[in-house]
């Protein structure tokens, strides 16, 4: 058996959604000034690194991250290689994703740049609206990426978000597949309780055998 942490570490300094608030650590007590123990305050974004996006981060009255199914979120999935053209998960690419996949990672071009250095870029390969059409045609239920954003670089209405979500399909983003090979895996996935939530991050981890 071998497990792969596909998860993003926090620190500061690293990559964010535009718009979104960076990451901040704040030593509050430290043993080393005297404090009997070490405790921080965090300062981060509920979709901060490898995070999970529920209905209700676009769906008004949607289900919250505190309220997911953690059955969608953990057990068998997929690893598909997409985007291979560098810009987009195309609808033929869908079609290459083994019938009964309900839990689908995406790991394109973009693992290979957070493998090189782990900063945000604004040309990352998305999911073309077809393609996520086809995926709710087949019955996937957990949907993965190795972006910050399912949707395409600089969309204003999140189309991808919108189609999914709206349909109670879960969305994993920030992903680090570099050491992912294409295949079948287990996947665990628990994104923090926040109540009411409407995103959190997460600790995503593959295992195979």
């Amino acid at each position: 058996m071998r497990s792969i942490d596909i998860s993003m570490p926090l620190f500061e300094g690293m990559p964010t959604f535009p718009g979104d608030p960076a990451f901040a650590s704040e030593p509050v007590a430290r043993l080393g000034q005297g404090g009997p123990f070490d405790v921080s305050r965090l300062t981060l974004a509920s979709h901060a690194g490898t995070h999970l996006d529920p209905p209700s981060h676009f769906v008004a009255g949607g289900t919250p991250v505190d309220r997911a199914d953690l059955d969608t979120l953990n057990g068998p999935c997929r690893v598909v290689a997409g985007g291979r053209d560098g810009r987009s998960i195309t609808p033929a690419e869908v079609e290459r994703v083994p019938p009964g996949t309900s839990r689908l990672l995406w790991r394109t071009p973009n693992s290979a740049r957070w493998a090189r250095r782990l900063e945000f870029f604004d040309d990352y390969v998305g999911l073309e609206l077809e393609a996520a059409a086809r995926l709710l045609e087949r019955g996937v239920r957990l949907v993965g990426i190795d972006a910050l954003s399912v949707d395409l670089p600089r969309s204003e209405t999140y189309p991808v978000h919108r189609l999914l979500l709206g349909r109670g399909v879960l969305i994993l983003e920030g992903l680090l597949l570099g050491e992912a090979e294409p295949g079948a895996y287990h996947l665990g996935c628990l994104p923090l309780r926040l109540r009411g939530g409407d995103g959190a991050p997460a600790r995503a981890v593959l295992t195979t055998g």
